[in-house]
């Protein structure tokens, strides 16, 4: 195994690591990225100006690594823009019923211990599991 393979996937997870432990550290706030995008609307538990800016900090940081590395993105599976729209909505209603998202039950939540994040983290994990599975193997093979 070739750890360099990997090495995009490593960087990316340093990263959200190092924002999350940046973030409690410095603003005594927990990063979950769907509660921040949440509050931009909602404006409850946060200022809104701080949501705003942590999501166009997130679009940003996207779009400078796809310029810086073009691509990146060239083995995505998924390029309609309707199934990825579908998809993040999805996503959105996921977050909502599971009262947070990866990063906030995963990354945060797992460091803390708490067994609520720990339960969500297994249905996340299961659920990416099951979708792998049905996209690449069962759907290529023309059984749905």
């Amino acid at each position: 195994m070739d750890i360099l393979q990997y090495s995009d996937a490593i960087l990316g997870g340093a990263t959200i690591g190092l924002a999350a432990t940046l973030l409690l550290l410095l603003n005594g706030r927990v990063l979950g990225i769907s509660g921040i995008a949440a509050n931009i609307i909602s404006g409850q538990s946060y200022s809104r100006k701080y949501s705003i800016s942590f999501v166009c900090g997130l679009f940003l940081a996207g779009w400078t690594a796809f310029r810086l590395i073009p691509g990146a993105l060239a083995d995505s599976p998924v390029t309609d823009l309707k199934i990825l729209a579908l998809a993040g909505l999805l996503v959105g209603i996921g977050t909502r019923l599971g009262n947070g998202c990866t990063s906030g039950h995963g990354v945060c939540g797992l460091s803390r211990f708490s067994k609520r994040s720990l339960f969500a983290t297994i249905a996340f994990m299961a659920s990416a599991i099951a979708t792998v599975y049905l996209t690449q193997h069962i759907w290529e093979l023309g059984q749905l």
